[in-house]
């Protein structure tokens, strides 16, 4: 470029040195001798050169701007290693990062109970008064993605009197047929209060329906392989949920389900049905079952009667979008039914509880829970009762919570309890299922 600007220079140069002489020579203007030409030369010469330096100068201001507008490429390189390096090499950036890749999310999770006025003793259907203080459970929980197509939770509950696995499983989300599969021990899918964890639970304790159809507070849960799917449809929100597990469900002095033989299994199935009814309200509604083997028909009959389990469930919710952090309301409910083999015939009892929450502000929260259970080996026997519920948040790593409770016994005098619930937790707790 610098070469054809030159040349296009002494191009010019050239027409001015050369149109003098003939303007000259036209002009009848002739130089006399020798010397005189050889002058006009040497004022040409110099004429030429003051030109030349003059074009070179205004070149020169006009490639000097482009050098600086456009820096070389290696000039850029240096700032961009610089701000990669203190993120991957750093004395906390790289090696906490590196921590977290193999480390699962940690928490622990403390449930103290205590207890005040006249209980009930009824040993005949495992009630025992609960204690004035007593560290109900402390549950460590760790989750973790596995790769990305599984993720594996674990809970582990340790109470004052040992260690349970509660629930530990994988959950496969990518297979084939848009299948959810999940293999392990874990809380049974039959209506609500059986898949919630104790710190979950709106109450201090379990509803009758739940202590005396559902196996109290262990429910159906045991070793097996779940497998749910979204069913579509342009209506609503609709999951099938099948699941065999092995055939024992329920402590020790009142079993569920009990299984003497390989082969006898429990079954659950659930279907969940859910739809938004407005920008602030929704409703969850569900269909379950439970089939499996129970402990009346030992050991004469080798364990060959059955018990069936049927359920409804529905949860409505109510949270404004607007200044929803002050106010809100659930509302739940789960009736179920029993079909009980014995070796008197058959037992048919059922159960019920209705709950409402209401968030009276920030950090307060008010409820009520009415619920009645038929007993499950003599539906003659009902229990009934209520109870009254209000809760702190302090935040939500925290919260304390008093339940007054009446419960009129099938056998013996009512009670009247006053209790109270402190749970605390430290770490990273996942989100429980909606």
């Amino acid at each position: 470029m610098m070469f054809q600007f030159r040349c296009a220079v002494l191009a010019l140069a050239g027409t001015v040195i050369v149109a003098p002489p003939v303007a000259a020579q036209a002009a009848g203007q002739a130089p006399a001798d020798a010397q005189g030409i050889r002058q006009a030369i040497d004022d040409l010469k110099k004429e030429f050169d003051a030109r030349l330096s003059a074009l070179e100068a205004r070149l020169a201001a006009v490639e000097k701007p482009q050098a600086v507008a456009v820096p070389p490429p290696p000039a850029a390189a240096p700032p961009t290693t610089a701000a990669v390096e203190p993120a991957t090499t750093g004395a906390t950036g790289g090696s906490v990062s590196n921590a977290k890749v193999f480390n699962p999310d940690i928490a622990v999770i403390g449930d103290f109970l205590g207890a005040v006025g006249k209980p009930n003793t009824d040993p005949a259907n495992g009630i025992l008064p609960l204690p004035l203080f007593e560290m109900h459970e402390s549950e460590a929980a760790f989750q973790a993605v596995v790769d990305p197509y599984a993720r594996a939770d674990f809970f582990i509950s340790f109470g004052e009197e040992g260690v349970d696995l509660e629930e530990g499983y994988i959950t496969f989300t990518e297979l084939p047929g848009g299948l959810l599969t999940k293999v392990g021990k874990f809380r049974a899918a039959f209506g609500k209060v059986n898949t919630l964890h104790n710190h979950v639970l709106p109450w201090t304790d379990r509803p009758l329906v739940t202590n005396n159809l559902v196996a109290g507070e262990d429910g159906i849960d045991n070793a097996g392989i779940s497998v749910a799917r979204l069913i579509p449809n342009p209506w609503f929100f609709l999951e099938a949920t099948g699941q065999v597990l092995r055939g024992d469900s329920g402590d020790v002095q009142s079993p569920l389900f009990t299984s003497t033989q390989r082969s006898h299994l429990s079954y659950v199935g659930h279907l969940r049905g859910y739809q938004d009814l407005s920008e602030s309200t929704n409703i969850d509604l569900g269909v379950s079952v439970a089939h499996g083997y129970n402990a009346s028909g030992l050991p004469a009959d080798i364990n060959n009667f059955t018990t069936r389990l049927f359920g409804v469930d529905a949860t409505v919710r109510w949270k404004p979008l607007q200044r929803s952090i002050y106010h809100s309301f659930v509302g739940r409910s789960e009736v179920i039914w029993s079909r009980r083999e014995q070796l008197d015939g058959i037992q048919s009892g059922s159960g019920f509880y209705v709950s409402g929450e209401y968030q009276l502000g920030r950090r307060w929260f008010a409820g009520i829970r009415l619920d009645g259970s038929d007993r499950p080996a003599n539906a003659q026997l009902r229990d009934s009762g209520w109870s009254g519920i209000l809760t702190y948040w302090p935040s939500e790593y925290s919260q304390v919570r008093g339940q007054y409770r009446y419960t009129n016994w099938a056998i013996g005098p009512a009670a009247n309890e006053f209790l109270f619930q402190v749970q605390f937790s430290i770490g990273a707790h996942g989100a429980h299922p909606f």
